[in-house]
């Protein structure tokens, strides 16, 4: 289970300390990939600033998502090799993701908005406001296009 009293940078450093005291090759390379585009998105913009917890988060879940659609592309290519090398780093990064949702999960939170927004009889036309309610709510935890395509289910059902 994450600690989630250290902020997840700290962590990500600590990490990367102990990875590379084992000599774990794959999960120091992963650590340190993983604290360069967080480094990198600090100094985007105008001006550096430090990223909140919540926005490495983002950084992280963008990081795990690269992967998995790496590890798709590579494995739909026949290159087995290149496909394990991202599951592997897929893996490393979901240690520091919160616990995903299960698709029951992501139907109740789902179901609750369409209430909640009174889109059930906008149908269709009311995808727009049910996403803006689910989405903050599955951020991190949940696949968006998993979570558009319940949000289609209940909308058109």
């Amino acid at each position: 289970m994450p600690d989630t009293t250290t902020p997840l940078k700290e962590r990500l450093r600590t990490d990367l300390t102990a990875a590379m005291r084992s000599r774990d090759k794959l999960r120091s390379g992963t650590i340190r990939m993983v604290l360069a585009a967080i480094q990198e998105a600090e100094v985007a913009g105008k001006e550096a600033r430090a990223l909140t917890d919540e926005q490495v988060l983002d950084v992280v879940v963008r990081e795990a998502r690269k992967r998995r659609e790496a590890h798709e592309a590579y494995a739909a290519a026949d290159r087995p090799e290149l496909a394990e090398k991202e599951q592997a780093e897929a893996e490393v990064l979901s240690d520091y993701l919160p616990q995903a949702m299960t698709p029951e999960e992501i139907a109740a939170v789902v179901t609750a908005a369409v209430q909640q927004t009174g889109a059930a009889e906008l149908g269709m036309k009311g995808m727009g406001k049910v996403m803006g309610v689910v989405t903050p709510q599955t951020k991190g935890r949940a696949d968006g296009g998993a979570v558009a395509a319940e949000v289609r289910r209940q909308l058109a059902g």
